[in-house]
């Protein structure tokens, strides 16, 4: 892990080619010297009650061995009630959505968080087909075909669900749990060292005026953590340029097949995915350039269901120019309309000899019409056309990279750790987000366990570091691969093309590989997989980096493609450093 002192962090970034954007964000956290209030013991305080926050809560109360013998807490600025009463229509649905991998999915099984979810706001990915937007080179995974074990009776690569249908199912499962306090509508005004004692322990003070005296202090509070800023954790970062469009989209049921497969293209500007959600609901994610996603998301709703069935569908000189004419209309004070938007691109399917019966065909045919009846020769390998925004859904926020130089806080931030966003941001390309923040849960709360097993004091940094060598590396080594990811697909350089397109297709033909990397994704639901040697990380990094010769960039990028669906370069990795270098 790395240290915080000033010039060992420049020298470990300088070896790690850290970009120049490299920023520090150790910042000091406010103290509240005059307050008087009588602290109240606690053993575990948590900070933050989102799906992660709330997770650790309910893997923490549902041990045998914590429950009865430590008090936990959690303290949140928002109001959970809400969560708890949130409904929404059978045929509607939130705009944020999560993809859980079958890993994650068994692991709120076990801690009998699952049992709360709706599973009728829940579908199963059992498939997913994701290609090159210039090359048009395809990867298509099939979880039956390639025999992954069933979970909750389907053969699926992931569960996607809303988040709050999520966060709901957690509180109804804390509900039940004695030894777990939750304090919201209540914000962390500042944390101090205790000094009065030996020990250290944090002093949290809350907007109520209560004082809480912490034996471990976890940060689950976000990318703007108050726990990583008294605890002086650094952090090392960038900002994207790019914003995440997300929208729930409506669509005739399938016929060619059900609607239980995701859909993701590669276009320079940022990938666009298609995740289902219902029969005839899927949501939106899509990364773009910010000027478009505040275009496409605050004017007419049906300009953006025509730019979203277009960006499946027409090659990407066609999609760059109607991104253009958006944004020279917008510039110059003007309105391009919905319906001229669909002339431009009937004139563009035309002009690239596009039939109006074509499956590749949106703007010259009826989307009601098109999704129903006999498909089209390749409707398959095509989401099904938009016909409807839901209204209030089309939203989008940046997107930035950055991860802590270390988990677990030390010196005057002693009895602190991180976990989730507090931690490390990635990328959503892969939708990985919330599944490494859960397996920083199942982690920490099994050291936690262990620790109390052990009769050992769970705030100290023997009982901590585990956790933090288990799950700091092997989030960095995913992170890392998704950024280069994001890096690799945002250019248009003919020979990465071509070198990222030939690996793709290679291994699309590999389905023993394939099943092997959906089992090390965590499809197979099993225990964490053993991890590739770090060299066979670094080989699959200089195969990005540098692109000294074609046939080592197109390995590399056969395998950085498999992250389509998480965590899948360990695969090339161990078989990398098994051959030895070369």
């Amino acid at each position: 892990m790395l240290r915080t002192t000033s010039s060992r962090t420049i020298l470990l970034a300088r070896s790690r080619n850290l970009p120049a954007t490299y920023r520090y964000t150790r910042r000091p956290y406010s103290v509240d010297e005059a307050s008087t209030a009588r602290p109240e013991e606690c053993d575990i305080v948590i900070v933050g009650g989102g799906p992660a926050g709330l997770a650790l809560a309910g893997a923490l109360g549902s041990s045998h061995a914590i429950r009865g013998q430590l008090s936990v807490t959690l303290v949140e600025g928002g109001d959970l009630q809400k969560i708890r009463e949130w409904a929404m229509p059978t045929d509607a649905f939130s705009n944020r959505v999560v993809s859980l991998t079958n890993t994650s999915q068994n692991f709120l099984q076990d801690i009998g968080a699952w049992d709360h979810v709706d599973v009728d706001r829940t579908c199963p990915m059992e498939g997913m087909q994701v290609w090159d937007g210039i090359s048009d080179a395809r990867i298509n995974f099939n979880a039956l075909e390639l025999g992954v074990p069933q979970v909750a009776g389907s053969s699926q690569m992931a569960r996607l669900t809303e988040n709050f249908n999520l966060q709901r199912a957690l509180l109804k499962h804390l509900d039940g749990q004695s030894s777990v306090q939750l304090l919201d509508k209540t914000r962390v005004e500042s944390i101090q060292q205790d000094k009065r004692e030996s020990g250290s322990w944090p002093l949290v003070h809350l907007s109520d005026g209560r004082v809480l005296r912490a034996r471990l202090l976890i940060g689950a509070d976000g990318f703007n953590s108050p726990v990583r800023s008294y605890a002086g954790i650094q952090s090392y970062g960038w900002n994207y340029d790019t914003h995440a469009i997300v929208a729930t989209l409506h669509h005739s049921p399938r016929t060619i097949s059900p609607n239980t497969t995701a859909f993701q293209r590669f276009l320079p500007t940022g990938p666009i995915a298609f995740l289902p959600l219902s029969p005839s609901v899927s949501s939106l994610v899509w990364s773009t350039k910010p000027p478009l996603a505040a275009a496409l998301t605050k004017g007419d709703p049906a300009t953006l269901s025509s730019m979203i069935n277009a960006a499946f569908r027409l090659p990407e000189v066609s999609i760059r120019y109607l991104h253009n004419r958006i944004l020279d209309a917008k510039n110059k004070g003007e309105t391009l309309t919905a319906e001229q938007l669909k002339d431009e691109i009937a004139w563009r399917e035309r002009s690239h000899s596009i039939e109006h019966h074509s499956a590749y065909a949106s703007a010259s045919v009826d989307p009601v019409i098109a999704n129903v009846g006999i498909p089209p020769d390749g409707a398959e390998l095509l989401p099904p056309l938009v016909e409807s925004i839901q209204p209030g859904t089309a939203a989008s926020f940046p997107l930035r990279f950055n991860h802590t130089e270390q988990y677990v806080g030390e010196g005057a931030g002693a009895r602190t750790v991180l976990v989730g966003d507090a931690a490390h941001t990635v990328h959503p390309l892969a939708g990985q987000g919330l599944n490494l923040g859960l397996a920083d849960v199942k982690c920490l709360a099994r050291c936690i366990e262990t620790a109390v097993l052990r009769g050992g004091d769970i705030g100290s940094h023997t009982a901590l570091i585990p956790y933090a060598r288990e799950r700091y590396f092997e989030n960095h080594k995913l992170m890392s691969v998704f950024d280069k990811l994001h890096k690799l697909y945002g250019t248009t350089f003919p020979p990465v093309v071509w070198a990222r397109s030939v690996g793709l297709e290679i291994f699309n033909e590999l389905d023993t590989l394939k099943a092997a990397v959906m089992m090390s994704a965590g499809s197979g639901g099993g225990t964490r997989q053993k991890q590739g040697p770090s060299a066979g990380w670094n080989f699959v990094a200089s195969g990005f980096e540098n692109a000294t010769g074609a046939a080592r960039l197109t390995e590399a990028v056969g395998g950085a493609l498999r992250s389509t669906t998480v965590g899948v370069l360990q695969q090339l990795a161990k078989a990398a450093a098994d051959r030895g270098p070369r």
